[in-house]
């Protein structure tokens, strides 16, 4: 006989519960990353909705005055403000346009996000995120089809943004909410922070996909995308399973019938059909079975059985109930100030690649990348170092401590060429995504199964959209403020994001004190222990 390919026996060493906990993971994963990959294009577009004109305009100087000197040549038509840049952005205050649509995307992701976690408490996870994501990709496309059919209204625009943050709300505290429930709390620092790397991963392939037909159908950089994400909705209509008690309730159901006593019907009083279950003689009965039973087949009625829960299904959490769980409201704080500076990376930083770097806006989005990949070793390292030390207050203070001075030597270094600039990004992102990171995934579930909820477990999707709701509103700010600084120079820029960091230091301290307290006397209590 062959020996058994050590491939197989590593799959066969696994149970069903672990296969399902694996598809899970991978699930939810790519779930998300659709959700970040249609969110990326917009800030690789931004430089070809407003390019340098420049060199178009000499081109046309240059065209017109050879042209002068032989009137029988026609004049090319060079229409620099059509070939430039695209309405309505072709203006001297496109920054702020700009500003304005990445606005409009995340307040309304702000404001629905609290109204989200309360609706998936509500609904079946698997039908909310279908719905979403499915929704989220026709308002991906409309705003490619924009450049297809040629619509030059900013209204149109804004609409598709508002739309679009709306829906795509149904995504975090859905798969969070999922996750939460297969994994428990042993290890949810290292596991969440490789399952959030999908937040990174999404941004690298969104600038991948939008960057091969930016300079060429800039629509097609959002059909994708779109596309993309409504193929993903139907793949967790068909996969996602939401809870493990799920999948009890389904094999209960289908139990092999030769397991179960045989049955028969008869007629019964005013024409009722009645169950009976028939009992044959086997040499498997026990002994208090055969007192009961006579030898030969017989058949006994089944009563119908009322079974009566002693404690009722735990309810949904209120939003004041979840702001009372101790330690939300400072980390969402937190999460505003943290996540106003990584969405000001993520909408803004091509372009300032663009017009530091010069660099054209494929090259520009590629290298933007390296910021994601810092953050997905970023995210990992957070979520290890808070698992060892138990300390995730901690862990985040010290890497906003670290992340101000590194946005200065960013601001300072992408001067100085190419090498130097891919070693900030890949530092930058590592420190400025790690406490983003470890609060929306580690931090938020920690709280949403918290001791003081006695083992509610419906809190999760209500307390993490208040963690990423608040959060987003500082995602919406900082791309607007960017767009209004950024008139002034991009130092002003460095400066606000600087003093966000600050601000989220600022937020953990009593919280940090807090650990570091318990931390002290956690050894004295372990001694008087021992002497009692």
């Amino acid at each position: 006989m062959a020996a058994i390919p050590p491939g197989i026996r590593l799959l066969v060493s696994f149970d069903r519960d672990q296969w399902y906990r694996a598809l899970t993971f991978i699930l939810t994963f790519l779930l998300y990353t659709s959700f970040h990959l249609s969110r990326k294009p917009i800030s690789i577009v931004k430089s070809e909705l407003h390019k340098n004109c420049s060199s178009v305009s000499e081109l046309a100087t240059v065209v017109s005055s050879s042209g002068s000197s032989s009137p029988q040549t026609p004049l090319p038509s060079l229409h620099t403000d059509v070939d430039c840049s695209w309405k309505p952005f072709d203006k001297r205050n496109y920054k702020q346009l700009l500003g304005a649509m990445d606005y409009s995307f995340l307040c309304a992701y702000a404001v629905g996000m609290y109204l989200s976690g309360i609706i998936g408490e509500r609904l079946p996870i698997r039908l909310f995120l279908t719905f979403g994501m499915l929704t989220s990709g026709l308002f991906t496309c409309l705003f490619g089809l924009g450049y297809i059919y040629n619509i030059h209204s900013l209204g149109f625009y804004v609409f598709v943004q508002v739309a679009n943050g709306l829906v795509q709300t149904t995504g975090w505290p859905s798969v969070v909410t999922c996750i939460s429930n297969w994994f428990g709390k042993g290890r949810r620092g290292l596991i969440m922070g490789l399952w959030n790397s999908h937040t990174s991963v999404g941004n690298i392939l969104g600038s991948l996909i939008a960057g091969y037909w930016v300079s060429t159908n800039w629509g097609m950089s959002f059909i994708v995308p779109g596309l993309i994400i409504a193929v993903m909705g139907i793949v967790c209509y068909l996969f996602l399973i939401e809870h493990p008690n799920d999948l009890k309730s389904m094999y209960a159901q289908n139990v092999s019938p030769s397991t179960s006593a045989p049955t028969k019907s008869w007629n019964g009083v005013n024409g009722h059909t009645e169950l009976y279950l028939q009992y044959k003689d086997n040499k498997t009965q026990s002994f208090d079975t055969e007192l009961l039973l006579p030898r030969d087949s017989v058949c006994v009625p089944v009563q119908p059985v009322v079974v009566v829960k002693r404690e009722s299904e735990p309810s949904a959490i209120s939003f004041m109930g979840a702001l009372r769980i101790p330690g939300v409201i400072e980390f969402s704080l937190c999460l505003l100030f943290a996540k106003l500076v990584s969405y000001t990376f993520l909408f803004w930083l091509p372009l300032y690649i663009t017009k530091a770097a010069h660099l054209d806006a494929k090259k520009a989005g590629d290298l933007s990348t390296l910021f994601d990949v810092g953050g997905i070793v970023g995210g990992i390292l957070a979520g290890v170092i808070s698992d060892k030390l138990g300390k995730r207050a901690t862990t985040c203070a010290v890497m906003l401590l670290l992340a101000a001075p590194t946005l200065y030597g960013f601001s300072m270094i992408s001067e100085f060429g190419l090498g130097p600039t891919i070693g900030m990004l890949l530092v930058c992102g590592g420190l400025v995504n790690g406490p983003y990171s470890l609060i929306t995934t580690a931090v938020s579930a920690d709280l949403g199964t918290h001791k003081s909820l006695k083992g509610n477990a419906r809190a999760l999707s209500t307390v993490s959209a208040i963690i990423d709701g608040t959060g987003s509103v500082g995602a919406a700010l900082g791309p607007l403020l960017a767009g209004v600084l950024s008139a002034g120079g991009w130092d002003q820029v460095f400066y606000m994001l600087m003093t966000a960091d600050f601000f989220a230091l600022l937020l953990l301290l009593r919280l940090v004190t807090k650990e570091l307290v318990s931390s002290k006397s956690r050894p004295s209590s372990a001694v008087e222990l021992k002497e009692h």
